[in-house]
């Protein structure tokens, strides 16, 4: 497996407070990988040593194949949590500016900027000022600056936050669309819904210490398979079939579902002529994987962190 990212003991302090302390990470080439984490864990920290923006007080990174991250800004797209545009730009030349920034031919950026811009379904916004866009779309139009160079890697620093749903629909396709190109996409968020959607893989971190790192299937292992099964015709006995967890729910049952899987049981209660009326298989979700992980791993509070993050408001004009 190819590896755009990798960090081994990576430590940063400020003031004499750890931020991070001794993260690891590998992120294969083509795949998008979250960084999930409250806000404090220490995401932006890391994503900003990865890039060489700062240095580590310890530890190696590599990036893009190089010790030396400034070196491979060229081939990188980055959009730090803090946002900024010029406000008295026009949204295509706020584009062409930043791919100018990274080398490109400022008629060739523009070019680009408009291809873009409708792509992503903003083509009425070409010709207009930063400041007269919503904060959504100005938030789109600088990722779109961050990408216009067509970058192999491309960093996210909560790319969804503040946005309305629209918008998050928009990026996410942005991001997959990136993906099917070839670029590797690395994105923190305290948002588990866009990191379920989205993610090859995932590492959470919590307290500056990284507490998991693997696949979105593999977190929700973490917790057991839950099941709802609701005899069709039945008495007393069924719930001596049932594993000793099982407890009565309405009209059935709520258990764990066996190692092993669930069709043997099904059989057996079939065969003893209870039927099946219902049954519910409740797969852990990423959030709720999260918060066991910190709490087992000694991470502490799990913060802001959260499942769907509240639709924000827009409104025209509060790029300004």
């Amino acid at each position: 497996m190819t590896f755009v990212i990798e960090a081994r003991g990576l430590i940063k302090d400020f003031g004499g407070a750890r931020a991070v302390d001794g993260v690891d990470m590998a992120v294969p080439a083509g795949s998008i990988y979250g960084v999930l984490g409250p806000n404090g864990a220490g995401k932006t920290t890391t994503l900003r040593m990865l890039l060489g923006i700062i240095d580590p007080d310890a530890g190696e990174r590599r990036l893009l194949g190089s010790t030396d991250p400034r070196a491979q800004s060229h081939r990188v797209g980055y959009l730090p949590e803090e946002r900024g545009l010029y406000p008295a730009m026009k949204a295509r030349e706020a584009i062409a500016f930043m791919g100018a920034l990274r080398g490109m031919k400022l008629r060739l950026a523009r070019d680009r900027a408009v291809e873009m811009l409708e792509a992503a379904g903003l083509g009425y916004a070409v010709d207009r000022k930063i400041r007269q866009l919503s904060k959504g779309m100005a938030q789109l139009v600088q990722l779109l600056g961050s990408i216009v160079h067509s970058p192999e890697l491309i960093v996210l620093d909560e790319p969804f936050s503040g946005l309305d749903p629209v918008n998050q629909e928009r990026l996410e396709g942005l991001v997959r669309a990136e993906r099917d190109r070839g670029a590797t996409i690395l994105f923190s968020t305290h948002v588990m819904a866009h990191a379920e959607r989205l993610c090859d893989r995932v590492a959470v971190i919590a307290g500056g210490r990284r507490r998991f790192e693997g696949t979105v299937d593999q977190a929700r292992a973490v917790l057991p398979m839950q099941a709802y099964y609701e005899p069709r015709a039945g008495d007393d006995t069924v719930a001596a079939l049932l594993p000793p967890d099982a407890v009565p729910h309405g009209a059935g049952y709520r258990f764990i579902v066996p190692e092993g899987g669930i069709e043997a049981l099904l059989a057996q209660l079939i065969a003893e002529g209870h039927g099946i009326s219902g049954l519910l298989l409740d797969r852990p979700r990423l959030h709720d994987a999260f918060v066991a992980i910190v709490r087992r791993t000694g991470g502490g509070d799990t913060g802001d962190v959260v499942q769907e993050e509240a639709p924000a408001a827009e409104e025209e004009g509060a790029a300004a």
